[in-house]
């Protein structure tokens, strides 16, 4: 299938946020809390010119997805960008030609294409900076076959959870890392 067909098949974002059964309210606190920077106005309008679509590959249950999915929108918004939303689990075909480090299907994944469908820009699943931080937590984590490694990753999955949703610099560094992807 060409991203073309991929786009065709995907959800509008109101779509697949009914559809949410994880994270929903916590993708909308984000949503309805993260402004575009009025100074950047003038920069989507002139992307807006490019007739830019995205495809997002994702999954309600994602806490990354959960934080980046809604800064897109509104990117998206200023940008006049057409989103198309997939599940990544029923969509592997696809999500296998975006690896992440060519062994992961990590999501979200957002890819931009132009109006002929042709890849234009990637950018997923985390901006570097909030990879960072997740590398750091992570490195805290015991063994996989530890007694206390689900209750330990129980906390750190709700460390992320409160990071993603209450600092808003977590949002910035997204909107700026997808920014620079895309401008």
């Amino acid at each position: 299938m060409t991203l073309n067909n991929w786009f065709e098949k995907g959800m509008k974002p109101k779509d697949y946020i009914d559809s949410m059964q994880v994270h929903k309210e916590n993708l909308q606190m984000v949503y309805e809390g993260f402004n575009i920077p009025e100074g950047d106005r003038s920069l989507w309008n002139s992307v807006a010119e490019r007739g830019l679509r995205v495809i997002v590959l994702t999954e309600d249950w994602c806490g990354d997805a959960m934080v980046n999915v809604p800064i897109l929108m509104k990117i998206a918004e200023a940008a006049d960008i057409e989103m198309s939303l997939l599940s990544r689990d029923q969509n592997l075909e696809l999500m296998d030609q975006y690896l992440t480090n060519g062994t992961s299907r990590a999501i979200p994944i957002f890819i931009f294409i132009n109006a002929a469908g042709e890849e234009e820009a990637v950018w997923g699943p985390r901006a570097p900076k909030v990879q960072e931080f997740v590398d750091q937590v992570r490195a805290d984590m015991p063994d996989k076959e530890a007694p206390d490694f689900k209750e330990k990753q129980q906390k750190m999955i709700q460390t992320l959870t409160n990071k993603y949703t209450a600092d808003r610099s977590v949002w910035e560094t997204v909107y700026e890392s997808i920014k620079e992807k895309i401008k």
